[in-house]
């Protein structure tokens, strides 16, 4: 069979059988990240443009972290009591107004206190769109769904990325404001085109299940706790590429467009293997995926410290966003096995929490280090926290069932999406 037959059939067959309601929320997902520039170019707005310190712009992107924790949570409660949908109108409204405030502030104070506010905003939204991919797509189409949805939010990184280092050279308003229309545009199809998908309670759940999973719930769920944890390790790794990279990259002498033009390697390569490392990776043993690609990410980032030039930037890239295809679906695919059906919110809301506490840590970790000790030092420590993941997860996937033995519950747990709700 030729390799183009082969090729089409191999996305055909990835991408049929998915509902209607899936390709909306794909499509939101993938506009919202056509528009997110202030997450690539923050770094280099608060060092270059604004002329502060590496250690005052890691305070302001763990100031959006902070955020990101509180709403991690708040996200997850929103969404099972108030709906997904509302929780995303609310949550990316909210992020179109503060993003557009954050480019027009000066004062150092005020720039750190709206950057707290886009932080809790953007992060709220997490948790619906996570529970409400689970809730429409079949268990057995999970992984896929959520390559698919990993695949749109690197297309749209690997064009905003590119333009973000552009635009920042002529204007870095013009990218607060556009990403602001952007997610404004997300709040108007979820709005017109996203009916609600939270499972309809039934005599027999109402009061039962829903009332069951609270936040303690899920902290005295130890399984899940640890997934949450050596996800925040992971975490920590991958956040370098938008927090240690661009500043350490800026004090070597890179130009903004040089580190956009890197960093975008990312999503075209997430773009173009995506597809077909899910297909590769759909039936395989979940443990080995993650110890493999989170030992990966740790030492693809320590090959940054011997890369003098872009080029070989970009390839110290490639190696840690294999990893990242590898590891984000599956990874996102071990959290729904675990959650409950009716607390998914609160669930997913806690394995979000993990990523935005790494948005904390990451950026005075990363800030600390590269003042105080230089960015080698930063790289080696990503190998050692990889390989400490990895360790973890190898541990941990002995004691979680496989697939086939983590029944989805039978009553009122896949309610089709209401009717005419959009």
């Amino acid at each position: 069979m030729p390799y183009a037959l082969r090729a089409r059939r191999a996305v055909r067959e990835t991408v049929s059988g998915l509902p209607r309601e899936f390709w909306w929320l794909w499509t939101s997902t993938l506009v919202n990240r056509l528009g997110a520039f202030v997450a690539t170019f923050m770094a280099l707005y608060l060092t270059v443009d604004r002329g502060y310190s590496a250690t005052y712009a890691g305070l302001v992107a763990s100031l959006h972290g902070l955020g990101g924790v509180i709403s991690s949570l708040g996200g997850g409660v929103m969404t099972d009591r108030l709906g997904r949908r509302p929780t995303l109108l609310i949550a990316q409204a909210s992020t179109a107004a503060s993003v557009a405030l954050l480019g027009f502030v000066r004062d150092p104070v005020s720039i750190a206190g709206v950057a707290f506010l886009v932080g809790m905003a953007s992060n709220a939204s997490r948790p619906a769109v996570q529970a409400m991919m689970a809730d429409i797509v079949r268990p057995e189409d999970r992984i896929r769904a959520f390559s698919l949805n990993y695949w749109a939010i690197n297309l749209g990184f690997a064009v905003s990325s590119m333009a973000a280092g552009f635009i920042a050279e002529v204007s870095y308003r013009a990218g607060f404001l556009i990403e602001a229309g952007m997610t404004m545009l997300c709040a108007i199809l979820v709005f017109l085109r996203l009916p609600e998908s939270k499972p309809v309670e039934t005599p027999v759940t109402a009061g039962v299940r829903g009332d069951s999973v609270s936040l303690r719930t899920v902290l005295r769920d130890g399984r899940f706790m640890s997934v949450v944890g050596l996800s925040f390790l992971v975490a920590l790794i991958f956040q370098q590429g938008s927090v240690g990279l661009p500043v350490a990259m800026g004090e070597a002498g890179f130009t903004p467009a040089e580190y956009g033009m890197a960093i975008a390697v990312n999503g075209v390569l997430i773009v173009v293997l995506q597809i077909p490392v899910t297909r590769f990776i759909e039936h395989r043993d979940p443990r080995r995926l993650l110890v493999v690609s989170s030992v990966l990410a740790g030492y693809g980032f320590a090959l940054t410290a011997f890369a003098g030039s872009v080029g070989v930037i970009a390839m110290t890239v490639c190696v840690w966003t294999l990893a990242e295809i590898v590891n984000a679906p599956t990874q996102t695919g071990l959290v729904v096995r675990l959650s409950p059906v009716r607390g998914r919110g609160r669930y997913q809301g806690m394995y979000t929490m993990s990523w935005s506490v790494a948005a904390l840590v990451a950026p005075l970790l990363s800030g600390f280090v590269i003042d105080r000790f230089g960015a080698e030092w930063l790289w080696g420590l990503c190998a050692v926290v990889g390989t400490a993941a990895g360790a973890g997860y190898a541990v941990l996937m002995r004691q979680v069932p496989g697939e086939d033995k983590v029944a989805e519950p039978s009553v009122g747990a896949r309610q089709q999406p209401e009717v005419g709700a959009g």
